[in-house]
C-alpha cells in the first residue's frame, strides 16, 4: 500500500524524520519527499508548505505521479472554542474555507467554492479504523469541523468574525480544506489529525512558536505508531 504523509512545516515533520530512516528521496513538482517502508507499506513524507496554494500544489504533484491509497495529514491548528485547549488532538470530520464568501454568486453557503461542495466531509474506512485505534489506546481526541484560510489568526476579533459563520468550528488552520479538496478530486481517502498549538488570540504568535514543534511531534508520534502497529487494507 502507498501512503502519503503530508505536513505543512519542517517543525511538524521533525519527529517523522528522526523516527523513520529515509531510504531515498524523490522530487514531485517542487517538493522533495522522503520515501521509506513501514510495516510493508511505501510511505511518502513531504512538506506541503504553508497556505492553501502550497498545500494544493504539492499534494497534487504527488498524486499525479503516484497511485496513493490514503493520505495522512498532521500538524497544528489554533483553537476556536473555549473547551478546545492547547495540546488537544482534533480528528476533523469536515473541512471548510472560512475565507470563501460566495453567497452572492449563486445558491452557495459561506465557505463554499462555486461548483464545489459546501464542505469536505472526511468519511472513509481508513479514518474509521484510525478513530477506533485512538479509542482502543485511550488517546483523547475531539471530532468536528476545522476551518481553513490564508491568515494566521491572532486576535479575538478575527476569531469572532470566523465564528459568525462557523459557530461550531473547533479549530482554524491554513491547509486542511485545500488538502481535502484535492483528495476529493483524486478520489483518495484523507485522514487528518491536528494538535492545538495556540488559542488564536493575541498570544497566538508566542504560543505557536513555543508549542508547534511539541504538538507536531504529538500528532506525528501517534501516526507513526499507528502505521507500525496496524495492517492497513
Amino acid at each position: 500500500m502507498k501512503i502519503a504523509i503530508i505536513v505543512p512545516m519542517e517543525e511538524e515533520a521533525e519527529f517523522y524524520k528522526k523516527h523513520f530512516k529515509s531510504e531515498n528521496k524523490e522530487v514531485f513538482g517542487t517538493t522533495e519527499f522522503d520515501h521509506f517502508s513501514v510495516n510493508g507499506n511505501d510511505i511518502y513524507l513531504g512538506l506541503s508548505g504553508i497556505g492553501k496554494v502550497n498545500a494544493t500544489m504539492n499534494l497534487t504533484s504527488l498524486l499525479t505521479k503516484e497511485d496513493i491509497d490514503v493520505i495522512f495529514m498532521t500538524g497544528s491548528a489554533g483553537s476556536l472554542q473555549e473547551d478546545v485547549k492547547r495540546k488537544d488532538l482534533i480528528l476533523p470530520n469536515k473541512f471548510m474555507y472560512y475565507d470563501a464568501h460566495n453567497t452572492s454568486a449563486g445558491n452557495y453557503v459561506e465557505g463554499q467554492i462555486p461548483q464545489e461542495p459546501a464542505g469536505y466531509t472526511l468519511d472513509n474506512a481508513f479514518r474509521t479504523k484510525f478513530a477506533a485505534y485512538l479509542k482502543e489506546h485511550d488517546i483523547p481526541f475531539k471530532e468536528g469541523l476545522i476551518v481553513t484560510g490564508d491568515s494566521f489568526i491572532a486576535s479575538e476579533a478575527q476569531k469572532d468574525e470566523i465564528k459568525k459563520n462557523f459557530s461550531d468550528a473547533l479549530g482554524v488552520e491554513m491547509e486542511g480544506a485545500a488538502f481535502a479538496q484535492v483528495a476529493r478530486h483524486f478520489n483518495t481517502p484523507l485522514v487528518a489529525i491536528r494538535a492545538i498549538s495556540d488559542n488564536g488570540d493575541a498570544n497566538a504568535d508566542n504560543d505557536f512558536d513555543k508549542f508547534v514543534k511539541e504538538v507536531g511531534a504529538k500528532a506525528a508520534s501517534i501516526i507513526a505508531s499507528y502505521l507500525e502497529e496496524t495492517v492497513l487494507d
